[in-house]
This record gives C-alpha cells, structure tokens and sequence, in this order.
C-alpha cells in the first residue's frame, strides 16, 4: 500500500512559513518617504540619534514650513488683534473656524475672498508669512506677522494700497523652506511660468536628510550591526572639504538664484556649479542684500579668506538652537582671535572681560534687506527686515555704539 505524503508537506510548509515570518522579523522596517525608498524619514534617524533629533527639532531649519495650526501660527485671532486695514473700506481679518485658519478680504464690510492658512513659512522667531492650497497650485497670503512690530503686516511683495491673494509661490521657495515637494507640471499664465505639485508628498522643514543625503542603506546597516561605531553608508559633512561644507550651506544661503535643475537632488559632496554659480565676486553692502547672501558675505570676509579651515560649522551648530547667543559665538571667534596669538580686541584694554560676551554686534551687526521689508499698521512706507550680515568686518559705527553703551 503506497503511504500518504501529507505529513511531508505539512512539515514543509511549516518550515517556509517559520523561515519567511523570520525574515520579516529581520527586515527594518520600512518608512513611506516621499523621496523614495532610498530615504529613511527622519522618524528613523531619531531611532539612533534621539538626543540630536529632539534638539534639532526646535531650530529655526526644522521649522521652516509647518502645517498651519495654533501653535504654529504666531499671529493672535483675537477680535480686536485679529484684522489688518490697508486704508478706508479695504481690510483682511484673520479667523478661526472649525474647518481651520483664514484670511479674509473686506472691501466696505463686504467679503470678496477668503482663503485658508495651509503652510506656516518662517520658524517666528522675527517674522512668518503664509501660504494656501488652490488645487495644485500655492499662492501667498496678503498678510504675514511680525514678531518684532507684534502685529499682522503687509506680506513681502504685494501692494500696499491693495488686498490681493494672487502671489503664485514657485518651487524654488520650496526649496529652501522644505525638503521635497515634486513639480508634477510647468504651466504658463500672465506671461509667468507656474509651478504645480503634489501636496501629497510635501516634506515640510529642512529634515536630516536634505542635508545629510539618502539615510535608508545607513539605518538598515546598523539596525543589522550594532556594534558598529562607525557611519557607514552616510555622507560625513564633519570629514568634507571646506568647499563641500560652506557649499551645502550656500545651496540655500547664497541668494535668490534660478537654478539649473531641482536642488532637491543635491547630496552633501556634490559641486555646488552642477545647480547655480552664485557670484562670490560682490563685497559691497550696496551689491549684496544680507537676506539670503551669506554665503557671499562670508566668503568676502578676511576672516574667510586669510583661514584654510574656517566654514560655517566653525560658528554654528545646526543640531542646536543656538540664536541669540551672543556669548556663545563669540566663545567661537576667541578660538582665533586671542591673547595668546597677539590677535584679540584692542580694545579689551578699555572694556575689559565684558568685551568677551559680545563681538557679534561690532563686527557682524545686523543689516536692512532692501529685499524683504514689512508694512506694519498706519506705516506709510515698510520697514526693511534686520538679518545679520555675514560680512566680517570692522563697523565703525557700531563700534561707537557699543563703546556708548559700555563706558
């Protein structure tokens, strides 16, 4: 009598099913970039890296873009706090709903357009500024907020006399304030060139991986070996060439320039040339704005150019919130200018150890952009943005001013 066979593929069938479940146990899990799967999410990175990513997370960079909330909006909805007038009749009124945040446009009490708060664009430590959704086209708000005026104002770029909701935002925006949004088509209209994305796969802030390349090779590696100390599979900015470094930085400090392809592509190494050539070769304040040029700025300055090993890393942490210490950079600059070198302040002989907590403000004081200004309530004309220059140098009237303040 031939004996059944059941029992064998039973066994076998047990034997694929335990080997398969074991190697699903072994996969990393997998995350759903937007980027695709050569990119691990910054969840992944947090995995190994959590005092960094919960440090990192309240800098100005993490918080480029948001989705607009409460909390993430700075302006207050209040109803006496809640509305900007242009002039007689014409006012935009920031409301609170139950389906979200809006902007209203009055001409005479009479709504003729409203539009909701979609992306947060601007940490809010001196100013944000707001965008919508209108299909698969974003356009900015008619008004922004100013930390330091504390009231709503007039957005960059739209007029003053005027309520208009029509400033189509271009993916280059996107690509300093966000980390990946795909350019689903090109389109032309009014003579302009208009930019339309999937919302779907926008990846808001500047994440771990817009600086520091695709992580997914790199995080299943050491998920599999522990023990491994080393970064395999990850570009190393600490170990790049100065170039590379002030490079990286530069893709979104170094000025408003057209690109010649996405700078979402760029890895952390990659020749800076291959997507724009900013002009390194303007130093005058009059040439330059200090929005966005510091890269420029920097390269200009003679503490740039007399150092081999000077970039921006030297001075910032970017994996800290480090603004507005005054003392700490200048910790930074005494790594070089010092007793010991005979290269230090001469005037700490007239001010003494005070002279340690602050250089920034002599010789990197902020500047006015003739390019991004803020039209406060009752202003006749706007009032220029104040960003620090990067442009090293000795400022004479700020000198003069500080001496004024420290006799």
């Amino acid at each position: 009598m031939k004996k059944s066979g059941r029992p064998f593929w039973i066994a076998a069938g047990l034997c694929c099913f335990i080997f398969l479940f074991s190697q699903c146990l072994q996969e990393p899990a997998r995350s759903h970039d937007p980027r695709g799967s050569a990119y691990a999410g910054s969840q992944r990175c947090a995995d190994c890296h959590r005092e960094i990513y919960q440090s990192y997370i309240n800098t100005a960079h993490a918080a480029s873009t948001r989705p607009a909330s409460r909390q993430s909006i700075r302006g207050s909805f209040a109803e006496d706090l809640n509305h900007f007038v242009y002039h007689t009749g014409l006012t935009v009124r920031m409301q609170q709903k139950a389906t979200g945040f809006y902007q209203e446009g009055y001409a005479h009490d009479t709504l003729k357009q409203a539009e909701r708060f979609d992306i947060v664009v601007g940490s809010g430590r001196k100013a944000q500024t707001y965008l919508y959704w209108k299909g698969d086209q974003v356009f900015q708000l008619p008004v922004s907020y100013s930390v330091q005026a504390g009231s709503w104002v007039n957005s960059p770029n739209y007029p003053a006399h005027q309520v208009r909701f029509d400033r189509n935002i271009p993916v280059r925006c996107f690509e300093c304030h966000a980390s990946f949004i795909p350019t689903t088509a090109t389109s032309a209209a009014n003579s302009r060139l208009v930019d339309h994305f999937d919302k779907n796969r926008l990846v808001y802030g500047i994440d771990c991986e817009r600086c520091h390349g695709p992580a997914a090779h790199h995080a299943d590696f050491h998920q599999q070996h522990p023990q491994e100390r080393e970064g395999r599979f990850i570009s190393s900015i600490k170990n790049g060439s100065r170039q590379n470094k002030t490079e990286l930085c530069a893709l979104c400090h170094a000025g408003i320039t057209p690109a010649r392809q996405s700078t979402f592509s760029f890895q952390p190494g990659s020749p800076l040339n291959h997507y724009f050539n900013p002009d390194t070769t303007k130093v005058s304040m009059d040439s330059i704005d200090v929005h966005g040029n510091q890269y420029q700025l920097l390269r200009a300055s003679a503490c740039f150019r007399k150092s081999q090993v000077l970039d921006c890393s030297s001075c910032h942490n970017v994996h800290t919130k480090e603004r507005d210490d005054l003392a700490l950079f200048s910790s930074r600059c005494m790594t070089c200018h010092n007793e010991a070198q005979h290269t230090f302040c001469p005037l700490a002989t007239r001010i003494g150890n005070r002279i340690k907590n602050n250089c920034i403000d002599c010789h990197m004081p902020s500047q006015p952009s003739r390019l991004i200004t803020l039209l406060s309530q009752g202003q006749k004309k706007p009032t220029p943005d104040l960003i620090r220059t990067h442009y090293v140098a000795v400022y004479r009237e700020e000198t003069e001013k500080f001496l004024a303040e420290h006799k």
